[in-house]
């Protein structure tokens, strides 16, 4: 996105992408074999048991052993994107330069389609590396609205992501993120306003509310990455199309009487545009 090429000074580009000028110019070190393993094996315990920590990641890890400290761990689980889910203070920091936004799902009863969406991001690993994954989620049925790869944590794929599912699917009332810095940039936030679509962010013992997207990455883990363990990106991007059309159109849901999320979200837009 930034070219040495262009009449703006990188800089200006920098700041224009909401990317440090320092992020620009750092030539990134190859994670090593060693600590893949164990980004691999992090991931799976975090799945099992969200509410584990550094350092009961770290015991389990032992208990499978890898010889491996609590540091190493912290360091590895921040590189992730993961931390243990439950209720504490600041759950997910911001930007300290980014606006924070109120929650607005308060006491809500959440009931129909593009009524609320939500989104988040999670870490994907592959035979040969890693990536991470953003998926925009449609409360109320459950339904993937769209979802994007990239090799970095910025913001610029969860835009991407968002400007697809509104193309696609029109605008929500509200929009629901935790208060990581990708969904706190002003390139998502404005992205959002500038629709008059509502921002909504988690605050502090709103932990729960990650939990329906939280499912999502469990399924999405043990029923194709894990089971593929893809060997590219491109392989893991062709090899998630096909699960997340599997997801939306194939996989019953026990909570909507075994009814799939693409069912789901038509039956309420239809109601909705009946009662208009």
């Amino acid at each position: 996105m930034i070219s040495r090429d262009d009449t703006l000074p990188i800089t200006k580009q920098c700041r224009l992408l909401d990317l440090s000028r320092s992020g620009f110019y750092y030539n990134p070190k190859p994670v090593s074999a060693k600590d893949l393993e164990l980004m691999r094996q992090i991931d799976e315990i975090h799945l099992a048991f969200p509410f584990y920590g550094s350092r009961k990641i770290r015991d389990e890890l032992l208990a499978r052993k890898h010889n491996v400290g609590r540091d190493r761990v912290r360091r590895l689980m921040r590189r992730m994107g993961i931390e243990a889910l439950y209720v504490k203070p600041r759950l997910s920091l911001p930007h300290p330069e980014h606006v924070k936004y109120p929650y607005l799902l308060r006491g809500l009863e959440i009931n129909r389609a593009n009524q609320v969406w939500t989104a988040d991001i999670t870490y994907i690993p592959m035979a040969k590396g890693f990536c991470y994954l953003v998926a925009i989620m449609d409360w109320a049925s459950r339904m993937v609205l769209s979802w994007r790869l990239s090799n970095t944590m910025d913001s610029a794929f969860c835009v991407d992501a968002l400007e697809e599912a509104i193309a696609k699917y029109g605008c929500p009332e509200i929009f629901n993120t935790d208060q990581g810095s990708q969904f706190t940039a002003e390139t998502f936030t404005e992205a959002l306003s500038s629709r008059g679509i509502a921002i909504s962010m988690d605050g502090k013992g709103r932990w729960m509310d990650n939990v329906f997207i939280e499912r999502l990455w469990k399924s999405v883990k043990y029923e194709d990455i894990y089971l593929r363990a893809y060997n590219s990106m491109a392989e893991t991007k062709k090899g998630l199309a096909a699960y997340f059309t599997f997801y939306n159109e194939k996989r019953w849901h026990q909570n909507f009487d075994r009814k799939t999320p693409v069912i789901v979200y038509f039956n309420s837009l239809s109601q909705k545009q009946a009662a208009a």
